[in-house]
């Protein structure tokens, strides 16, 4: 008797402790196991988990919940809380209308204590510039030096705007130096276009971030416009222009950005956008994204070997600051990974002109200043193509640009009007909207305390469409919308603060009035110019892909649909752009730009010759065919939410309740009680 109950007092015997489960981001990385779901919520709890494979079923879209106890799955201990972190200026807490003495929660408002226990919220962390997900008891904002509504101070919020446009300075200034010079444009033109493109930016920054979804997005002239332009500076009716092509050629992309751009505000005012947003995923964003990228490889490392020497120096120098050097810190930020596109571009540009100086491109009795038609010398004729793009003395763009310079609308005449062109255009604001989407909630899982809803998004929508217009009067030559750079600057930079965003808006708009700048900026050398390009091409290709991480990746109807979308969005195109082309061919234009002339001689020939240009154009551009593929695959195949990372979006009613995410997205002013009726555009 004694025995049993001496074994039976063992039994009951208190355990020893189990020990401390590691944090997610730890055995994640050890046993290689990610959880990929969008939204605010995760159906597993998280702990010491050693065979998490037989825990989550990809095919089916869903996590095999495990037998639970009180909320808490079995051999699981709840998450232990972790305190919040310290102030470091005016937080959203202090202004949300929350006591100091109450429970925080994630939502910014005081958890009920006789509420029901939840599940864990899923959130996310940074690791090396992407987020990744994190449990609830890992702050989710830990990473972030100013949050949303930070006011650190002047002059922090001053630095710290400055950073976040340099460090996306090849978005905001590359595309008017391959346009300009497409349309027959002069070194002292493009200057004029760069300075016009950097006033338009901070004019719609300021509008989009006070008007719009109210996230710290910078707007700008996007990659999404730049085939459908060249595609229009290519087309047939002006091949033949001599005197003033530049000008009737931007007057005709006025036109067709302003009619496009019209379209996209009324998707995004009429509320259009929010039945729209139910069929864009994640599934349907990556790849068209990535397409965007991929598109233009043709035109990249082409012209990059015309003077190998500079442009893959700048390539690798891109490469060794944003991968091999990112980790290196000074005064608490990383540098190199910050500013590896204008410290890449500062030493390629000192290397170009020492080889300059030392007459390597110095060819005897060859002047660069002459026109290669008028050369008498083969040998001169020869190497002009080389001194031109190689040499970095031969561009009088900063001489000739005066010191102040307004940029004004209608500077380059009246919009010419073409439906073709227009109705082309339409359909590139229906894929920028795709884009911004995605970026709409990455960038809000990072700085916001929740995902907008699609009022917020509708509305933001609607205000890129109103800032393209703007774009359109002023001839940028694109529109202005967000930049998918943006969610890789926040993460690098780790800075949410909208105001930091506003104020360099404005430092932006000042500088575009000085005409010197635009002047520099246009006598950078052509192939640095497109050995930044791609790496800013292959950056947009990651960021679109990027965006896999919302949905289950593993599962094989997601990789068949993106494979699908990516292979054909490559494909088609390649079909259409060599349709009708002999390997003879003598072409008007350069190698570069022959995928862009499809116009001309695309497969599509019927009695009407606008219906033909529309359908050639559109079918040549590999983000129209990437988003046709996946927008149809996605929403017809069988899928669970969580297998398509369907994207989720606050619920209107619980984000008036909520005074932290009214806060973030309600309009200043008190405009938004004046449109509070206007559902669909507003919280």
């Amino acid at each position: 008797m004694s025995n049993s109950d001496s074994n039976n007092r063992n039994s009951l015997a208190p355990s020893p402790p189990e020990p401390k489960p590691m944090p997610p981001s730890s055995w994640a990385k050890k046993t290689g196991f990610r959880p990929k779901f969008s939204g605010e919520t995760n159906a597993t709890d998280s702990g010491p988990i050693t065979i998490p494979t037989p825990n989550v079923d990809i095919e089916a879209g869903r996590v095999r919940t495990p037998a639970t106890t009180n909320g808490v799955a079995q051999g699981d201990k709840p998450p232990v809380p972790v305190p919040p972190r310290p102030s470091m200026a005016k937080k959203r807490g202090d202004s949300d209308g929350v006591p100091k003495n109450s429970v925080p929660s994630t939502n910014g408002q005081a958890a009920a204590a006789e509420q029901p226990p939840r599940r864990n919220t899923r959130h996310e962390e940074v690791v090396d510039g992407l987020p990744v997900e994190v449990d609830e008891f890992v702050s989710r904002h830990a990473h972030m030096k100013y949050e949303l509504r930070d006011s650190p101070g002047l002059v922090p919020i001053g630095v710290y705007g400055v950073q976040h446009y340099l460090s996306m300075l090849g978005s905001l200034v590359l595309i008017p130096l391959v346009i300009v010079p497409a349309m027959g444009g002069t070194h002292e033109e493009t200057s004029m276009v760069v300075s016009t493109v950097l006033f338009v930016s901070g004019v719609t920054t300021l509008l989009h971030v006070a008007f719009g979804s109210r996230l710290p997005l910078i707007q700008g002239p996007s990659f999404v416009y730049l085939a459908p332009a060249l595609a229009i500076i290519n087309s047939p009716e002006f091949q033949g222009l001599n005197g003033n092509k530049f000008k009737h050629i931007m007057k005709e992309l006025q036109g067709a950005i302003i009619i496009g751009s019209a379209f996209q505000a009324l998707l995004g005012y009429t509320g259009l956008m929010s039945l729209l947003v139910r069929l864009i995923n994640p599934v349907v964003v990556a790849p068209t994204i990535a397409a965007v990228g991929l598109s233009f490889y043709s035109y990249g490392f082409p012209l990059v070997g015309t003077c190998i020497e500079i442009g893959a120096v700048q390539i690798l120098v891109a490469i060794v600051f944003s991968l091999y050097l990112r980790k290196i810190s000074v005064l608490g930020h990383r540098i190199f990974l910050i500013y590896a596109v204008p410290l890449g571009l500062a030493i390629t540009w000192a290397f170009a002109f020492l080889l300059t100086e030392a007459g390597v491109y110095s060819y005897k009795g060859c002047d660069i200043n002459i026109p290669a038609s008028n050369m008498v010398s083969e040998h001169c004729r020869k190497h002009f193509s080389r001194m031109r793009r190689c040499r970095v003395d031969t561009s009088q763009a900063l001489l000739s640009s005066p010191w102040f310079r307004f940029p004004y609308p209608l500077q380059w005449g009246t919009p010419v009007f073409h439906w073709k062109m227009a109705l082309v255009m339409c359909v590139v604001s229906l894929i920028s909207s795709v884009d911004s989407v995605g970026t709409y909630h990455a960038s809000s899982l990072l700085v916001a305390s929740r995902p907008p809803t699609t009022g917020v998004l509708s509305r933001g929508i609607g205000i890129e469409g109103l800032s393209s217009v703007l774009a359109g009067l002023w001839g940028t030559g694109t529109g202005s919308i967000t930049l998918t750079e943006n969610v890789h600057t926040i993460a690098v930079t780790k800075m949410g603060s909208r105001r930091a965003v506003q104020l360099g808006a404005c430092f932006l708009i000042v500088l575009s009035l000085v005409g010197k700048v635009g002047g520099f900026i246009a006598s950078i050398p052509e192939v640095m110019v497109a050995g930044l390009l791609c790496f800013m091409w292959a950056m947009l290709t990651a960021l679109g892909l990027s965006n896999l991480r919302y949905s289950e990746a593993g599962s094989s109807r997601n990789i068949i649909i993106v494979g699908l979308s990516l292979f054909f969005s490559l494909s088609i195109p390649a079909y259409f752009q060599q349709y009708g082309i002999s390997p003879n061919s003598n072409l008007s234009v350069p190698n570069y730009f022959q995928p862009y002339i499809v116009a001309s001689h695309g497969p599509i020939h019927s009695k009407y010759g606008g219906l033909n240009y529309v359908l050639n154009t559109l079918f040549s551009l590999h983000m129209v065919i990437a988003f046709l593929v996946a927008i149809i695959l996605d929403n017809t195949v069988p899928g669970s939410k969580v297998e398509r990372g369907v994207y989720v979006w606050s619920e209107a009613e619980v984000a008036r309740r909520e005074p932290a995410v009214a806060n973030d997205y309600e309009l200043p002013f008190r405009i938004g009680r004046i449109f509070r009726w206007v559902k669909w555009v507003g919280l």
